[in-house]
Parts: structure tokens; C-alpha cells; sequence
């Protein structure tokens, strides 16, 4: 099955708001095993949404249509659907009950125009508004399959998991297995050499299908298959789960969509160990990645942002010597990350201390390249390692990266400290 989703609104071609509406239902088609060729934007003209349904349907067996349901007089999905496949628009007995009821609750009078969010196509099957007045509709033409939704994501979700989800599985996905899939998540590793690493099982790849997805200093591979049942898929995807793990086990940190932060939390916290950070370049960005995951509470003791020297010498103990001066290395050295790391664990009594100190951009600093950072990381007990990127982007992408690496080198010291 081959779908296209059409968002309509004239805010979005001006760049007003952002289409999370496409993301949204492409991702649950994918796993309703329905794959999404086209996506589509048009403003609110009934000619231009029709010549778009035209093109649409000559290439896609379902086609999803957001937007422009509401009460004013530019919403004309439903006119224009109409149209298009030649039948006419009736008022839904049931919608307009509810956006009566709405209006009356609240003591507000209803205008005529929102009649207009009850509009119904003759023959189709009305799709309930629990959060929102405009009613939705799925209709078959021609072989073709028409779901419409209101444009906000508050009432287009749960429009779609409770009316639209269950009417494609009724009327469309009669004969269609369902897709099954997994994540799993690499750091450390870059998007191409991890496509290499994998290239034999890419390239024969049949059923289940693999698919690499970048983010910064992050690779989600999505594994699927499609199965008669959950058991049966569940089956292959372990088996292709572990024999992709053993091809890459130092970089595979979890089997699921979440990042690299959210697992060492929850090691940690599993674990009784504390950490503490001081960071330079990244101006707190560990600390902040570190404390958007619920229970970080229970292992971040604390940290600094020492961003210049005179901070980092007063504040995290690193001697002025090798700071500044012309035999120093600098403020951006192996040796300084290395004093940050200890100096952060021991101030705070953590079991684990993270440094980063780097040039982030946009031009040189002490005479060193823009993308050249150190991360340090201290362990109680243990010598501490230290690490030389060379990192490539603006300064958003490099301050990402840097602490997305020192998080994957926090993960493996974590690991190896669990294997003990």
C-alpha cells in the first residue's frame, strides 16, 4: 500500500508553523506496514487542492488530508474532496449535536459558520472529534482510499489512533500482515561508517528490512518485519538484533528510541554512582541533556560551566601555569580536561567526573582549530582517560557532538564498571 499525506494551509507554505503533522502519520503508517511516497503541501484554494488530489491519486492508495476543516470560509478541504470525486457534503447529525452541546455549555453563542465543522461527505464515515469541534471523514473512491483531519496535532491525533487507525484496519488492511519494528541506537559511530560496517546485511537485506537514520552524534537502525504475529516477529527481529550487536557492540547502547543520556541515567541510578561536569565550551549542555531525563536527580551532584580561565583557575582548581603563559597548553589541552575531570569529581565527591574544554567557533582561539575539543573523564579509583575530536559543523553541531561523545564515553566506562 502506497500513501500520500496532503497538508493544507497557506501558514505552513509561509513557514508560520512547522508540518509536525507529516512526521506524526508518517511514522504510524510505517508501522501499520503502509508506506508513505509523497508528502504535500498546498495552500488554502479549493483549484490548487484539487489539481493536488488529481496528482495525489494517480499515485497513492491512501491519502491523508490535514487541515482546512474549520469553520471559516477558506477551510475547504471538504468542498474541494467533494468536488473532486462528484459527490456533495451533508451535516452530521451527531458533530453538529456536539458543537451545539459545546457552545451551550459554555454560554457563548454559535454562529452560522461553525456549521461548517459538522460537513460530512455523502457516503463517508464520520471520524469523532474528542478534543476539537470539526469532524473528520474516510471515504473509498475508486479504489482510492480519503482520510481527512483537522490540522491541530491535539485533535489529529487521537483522531487518528481512535477513528482512523481502526477504520484502514476495517476497510483497507484487510489481506495486509502488520509491520513490526525495533531501534536500535548507536553513539560513537558515524552514519557512513556504520553503513559499512553493516553493508552485507544491507544489501541482501530482504525481510526484516534495515533502515539507518542520523542524528547528531547519534544512528537509530530500524529493523522490521512484517508477521502473522507479534511471536513470529519477535523471533527475527532478536536474531537480527544480536547479529548486528556482534558486529558493533561497543557502539550499540540500547534497543530502543531513546538517547544516549536517558541510558546513563538509568545505570547510574540503578547503580548508586554519582557524577559531576564541568564544561567550557559546551556551556552546560551536558548538565542539561543529563537533567532532561526524570531520576537524574538521584546521580548529577552538580557541576560548573568554567568558561574562562580565570573561572576554570578559581573556581575548579586548574594551576594558572597551564592556562596561560608561553610555555602553557592552553585552556584548550589534553592536560586542562584532565585537571577539570579530577578536580569536579574530587570538589564534589562523585564517583565520576566529566570535563569538556574545546573551540566551538565560529574562529580560532589560543591558535587552535575551530572543532578541536578534549574530553575528560575521571573515575574514583581509576586513571582518568582523556580525549582528542576533531569535530566538524557550527558551533551548535560541535557544542552537540562534543557532549554526545563524552556521554558515549561516559556509557562505555559504565559498562565496563557493570561488567566488573
Amino acid at each position: 500500500m502506497k500513501a500520500e499525506i496532503i497538508a493544507v494551509g497557506t501558514e505552513l507554505l509561509l513557514g508560520q508553523i512547522v508540518n509536525t503533522n507529516a512526521q506524526y502519520l508518517s511514522k504510524q503508517l510505517a508501522s501499520m506496514g503502509i508506506d508513505v511516497y509523497y508528502q504535500t503541501v498546498v495552500g488554502d484554494n479549493m483549484e490548487r487542492i484539487k489539481e493536488t488530489l488529481k496528482l495525489s491519486s494517480s499515485r497513492a492508495d491512501i491519502i491523508l488530508i490535514t487541515g482546512g476543516i474549520g469553520p471559516t470560509q477558506d477551510d475547504v478541504t471538504k468542498d474541494a474532496l467533494a468536488e473532486f470525486i462528484g459527490t456533495s457534503l451533508h451535516i452530521d447529525r451527531l458533530a453538529m449535536d456536539n458543537i451545539e452541546r459545546f457552545f451551550m455549555d459554555r454560554g457563548k453563542e454559535m454562529t452560522e459558520n461553525n456549521r461548517r465543522q459538522a460537513l460530512t461527505l455523502d457516503g463517508a464515515t464520520p471520524l469523532a472529534n474528542e478534543t476539537g469541534l470539526a469532524v473528520g471523514n474516510a471515504i473509498t473512491h475508486n479504489g482510492t482510499h480519503y482520510i481527512i483531519f483537522p490540522g491541530p496535532p491535539r485533535e489529529l491525533k487521537p483522531m487518528f489512533e481512535q477513528e482512523a487507525k481502526p477504520w484502514l484496519m476495517q476497510h483497507v488492511l484487510t489481506d495486509e500482515l502488520p509491520l513490526y519494528s525495533r531501534m536500535l541506537k548507536f553513539a560513537g559511530i558515524g552514519e557512513s561508517l556504520l553503513a559499512d560496517r553493516l553493508n552485507d546485511l544491507i544489501t541482501t537485506q530482504v525481510d526484516p528490512t534495515i533502515a539507518l537514520y542520523a542524528k547528531e552524534g547519534e544512528v537509530t537502525v530500524r529493523i522490521s518485519t512484517k508477521a502473522a504475529s507479534e511471536g513470529e516477529a519477535v523471533e527475527r527481529l532478536d536474531k537480527l538484533e544480536e547479529h548486528i550487536k556482534g558486529m558493533v557492540p561497543e557502539h550499540m547502547y540500547a534497543n530502543e528510541d531513546v538517547p544516549i543520556e536517558k541510558v546513563v541515567v538509568d545505570m547510574m541510578a540503578d547503580q548508586g554512582w554519582t557524577v559531576s561536569a564541568a564544561e567550557s565550551c559546551t556551556g552546560g549542555l551536558v548538565m542539561e541533556s543529563i537533567t532532561s531525563i526524570p531520576g537524574s536527580a538521584t546521580m548529577l551532584l552538580g557541576g560548573i560551566v568554567c568558561y574562562t580561565n580565570q573561572i576554570k583557575h578559581k573556581l575548579v582548581n586548574v594551576p594558572q601555569q597551564l592556562l596561560e603563559g608561553d610555555d602553557a597548553p592552553g585552556a584548550v589541552s589534553p592536560e586542562v580536561a584532565e585537571v577539570l575531570a579530577e578536580q569536579i569529581r574530587m570538589v564534589t565527591d562523585s564517583d565520576f567526573g566529566l570535563s569538556v574544554t574545546g573551540v566551538a567557533g565560529p574562529g580560532y582561539a589560543e591558535r587552535k582549530p575551530v572543532g578541536l575539543v578534549y574530553i575528560g573523564l575521571s573515575e574514583r579509583g581509576k586513571k582518568t582517560e582523556v580525549h582528542e575530536l576533531h569535530l566538524h559543523g557550527d558551533r551548535e553541531m560541535i557544542r552537540i557532538r562534543a557532549t554526545k561523545a563524552l556521554l558515549y564515553r561516559l556509557w562505555l566506562k559504565l559498562k565496563a564498571a557493570d561488567a566488573q
